[in-house]
C-alpha cells in the first residue's frame, strides 16, 4: 500500500497531473477518478496520514475493508472520509490488475 501511495505522488500538484485531472471533471468540477492518478497535495497528505495509522493487517486486507472500517480509519486520522474511500477503492482496483504472481503483496 505504501508503494501505491508513492505511485500516486508522482503527479501530485503537477501541471500535467492537473491537465489529466481536468479530463475527468464532472459538471460540478469534481474529479474523483482523476484523484486516483493525480491527487492534490492536500489529498495526498490526507492519504499518507491515514495509511500511516493503518495496521499491517488493515493494509493487507484493504480491498476488503467495509465502509465502517474505512470511515473509522479516516476519522481516526482526522481526514476526509471521501478522499480515503476513493483511495481505498483505487488501491483495491490496482491490486486486482496486478499480475497474478504479484497480487496485492507487491503493493503493500
Amino acid at each position: 500500500m505504501d508503494a501505491y501511495v508513492e505511485k500516486l505522488s508522482r503527479f501530485a500538484d503537477d501541471e500535467y497531473g492537473r491537465q489529466f485531472r481536468r479530463q475527468f471533471e464532472d459538471h460540478r468540477g469534481s474529479s474523483e477518478l482523476g484523484m486516483l492518478q493525480s491527487p492534490s497535495g492536500d489529498e495526498l497528505a490526507q492519504i499518507r496520514k491515514a495509511v500511516a495509522i493503518m495496521t499491517q493487517a488493515e493494509k493487507r486486507r484493504a480491498g476488503d475493508l467495509g465502509d465502517e472500517e474505512v470511515q473509522r480509519i479516516a476519522d481516526d486520522a482526522g481526514i476526509d472520509r471521501g478522499v480515503f474511500a476513493i483511495f481505498v477503492n483505487g488501491y483495491a482496483l490496482e491490486c486486482r490488475k496486478a499480475p497474478p504472481h504479484e497480487g496485492a503483496a507487491s503493493l503493500l
